[in-house]
């Protein structure tokens, strides 16, 4: 558990296959379960047991009659708005809530989960079931289809809470995926925050640099002026005006005259603090955007439609991911770092710390043993045991290595032709155009790749790699001298003799790339 999170509880429901099934209790991290459900059964969630006051309406004792004015009556009041069967009203404490997360291939997973879960701990569970490899860059996005809106969730926002703002009927859903781009503001702060975007900062800072202004906003948790053009979509029309905004301590305004900063001329524009930030997947189909880099603002009181949206344009993804760091940071202050920062404390934590759910009773029983003497030994002091494993892991290295520097074989092995398929960076017979949505959908960070067969050349391979937000593709051809079979990317100047070869010595070394490769877009089955 995360230091400051809430204590929660969350398992996946009962059915088919599940541990309990079998007589192995489920995940539960705190107090007695809810009473077990069968799949087979309808699974209702109950509200709250407390009665209400003297004073406040009972439900029972009101007509079950539509509310004519929905707007006028709050949530937690009003007994046909707050309804259990409806799912609506704020979460409460003590009981269960199904979530129900998706993958990017379409499979879904249920889960139940307290009222305080947050994103990061059903992130979490989700790696355990899946045995993916842990690391701060797995997220929960949140979608609505039905209006081509899509965000990631913070670490620390309650699941629960998200999903009981979702409209009745709604398509919105959860998606679980990889984004290397969620703490890449506190990586590459210089390049996310152009000079020509933040110049008011500079212009009163100037004994400070670029990088050292903007790094001096994000340990303190807040966040620079930024201005620049934007094209905004008329309310109640499909026409696009390009406006001058600028993002201020007291909110987001847009001037009225031009590039003017006067205050006569600035007009007050959103609330952020009362709203999402969301990018725009399909805006030109959608909205008529003038580009694909659209985003929008949608306060909490809008709940389905497109009414009360305000949707927003940059000119290049550039500026799109400056305004959206810019809002995320407005918005969250201080809390977005402290997050930050506790997914790098997790990201250096040993491995053997913490809890391992998925070591197996049989694994309790192994002990480090030495076979350097006539006999074998057990090592029972623990600094000896780990020793030992780094001169092993060592050893092993130099052993790969050595493998890799021998000649092939006089004929081509069948291993070296398939073993890049049971890597995680290989998606065989993909598209360019899907290529490049996937990489855009788990973040355009300089060093995202993946490796796919090619479609023009039938023996050939293509490494799509991210840089400068940019999708770049290198073809990969094989090639056969003297018997030996190997993989260029160069004619030939520089040959490996398969492609985890080729991706491991791009991980380390630049080579013709522009930058090394370092996150390799994958896709896990829930």
């Amino acid at each position: 558990m995360d230091g400051g999170a809430q204590q929660s509880s969350l398992r996946e429901p009962p059915g088919p296959g599940n541990a309990e099934q079998e007589g192995v209790p489920g995940e539960w991290d705190g107090g007695e379960g809810p009473p077990e459900v069968k799949r087979s059964q309808p699974l209702f969630i109950h509200g709250s047991s407390r009665q209400p006051p003297e004073e406040e309406p009972r439900a029972s004792s009101l007509p079950s009659i539509p509310n004519p004015f929905p707007e006028l009556c709050s949530p937690s009041n009003s007994p046909i708005l707050s309804s259990p069967a409806l799912g609506q009203g704020p979460p409460r404490e003590g009981i269960s809530h199904v979530v129900k997360v998706f993958g990017e291939d379409g499979a879904c997973r249920s889960l139940e989960a307290s009222a305080g879960t947050t994103a990061r701990q059903l992130c979490e569970t989700l790696v355990r079931r899946t045995r993916a490899l842990q690391d701060h860059s797995w997220a929960l996005v949140e979608q609505h289809q039905h209006l081509a809106l899509e965000r990631c969730l913070e670490d620390h926002e309650s699941v629960v809470e998200v999903q009981s703002s979702w409209p009745p009927g709604a398509d919105s859903r959860f998606v679980f995926r990889k984004n290397f781009a969620k703490y890449e503001l506190f990586k590459s702060n210089a390049s996310l925050f152009p000079e020509v975007m933040v110049s008011s900062c500079l212009e009163a800072n100037k004994s400070m640099a670029h990088s050292e202004l903007i790094q001096n906003f994000l340990n303190s948790g807040s966040c620079p002026e930024v201005q620049g053009f934007l094209q905004l979509r008329e309310a109640g029309r499909k026409v696009w005006k390009r406006f001058y905004f600028s993002l201020r301590r007291s909110g987001l305004y847009y001037s009225t005259k031009g590039t003017s900063k006067d205050p006569r001329h600035l007009q007050y524009f959103a609330d952020l603090t009362e709203s999402n930030i969301y990018y725009v997947t399909q805006g030109k189909k959608h909205y008529g955007t003038p580009t694909e880099f659209g985003f929008c603002i949608k306060p909490y009181k809008v709940r389905s439609g497109v009414k009360g949206l305000k949707l927003l344009c940059s000119e290049d993804e550039q500026s799109r991911s400056c305004w959206m760091a810019a809002f995320r940071l407005f918005k969250y202050g201080m809390q977005l770092y402290r997050n930050y920062q506790q997914a790098q404390a997790r990201l250096n934590q040993p491995p053997w710390i913490g809890p391992t759910p998925l070591r197996s009773v049989s694994d309790n029983a192994l002990v480090a043993m030495d076979f350097s003497g006539c006999t074998g030994r057990v090592i029972e002091n623990p600094s000896e045991v780990l020793t030992v494993a780094l001169e092993e892991a060592q050893a092993w290295r130099k052993k790969t290595t050595h493998r890799y520097s021998l000649p092939a074989a006089c004929q081509s092995s069948p291993l070296s032709t398939a073993i890049h398929r049971t890597q995680p960076w290989f998606h065989g017979r993909i598209s360019r155009e899907d290529t490049q949505q996937l990489i855009g959908r788990q973040g355009l960070v300089d060093g995202v790749f993946l490796v796919r067969e090619s479609q023009r050349n039938p023996k050939g391979f293509v490494l799509s790699l991210c840089h400068l937000q940019r999708v770049k593709h290198y073809l990969i051809l094989p090639s056969e001298e003297e018997g030996r079979l190997y993989f260029t990317m160069d004619d030939g100047q520089t040959r490996f003799a398969d492609l985890i070869q080729l991706v491991e010595f791009h991980q380390i070394n630049r080579g013709i790339l522009p930058c090394k490769l370092r996150h390799y877009c994958t896709c896990v089955a829930l």
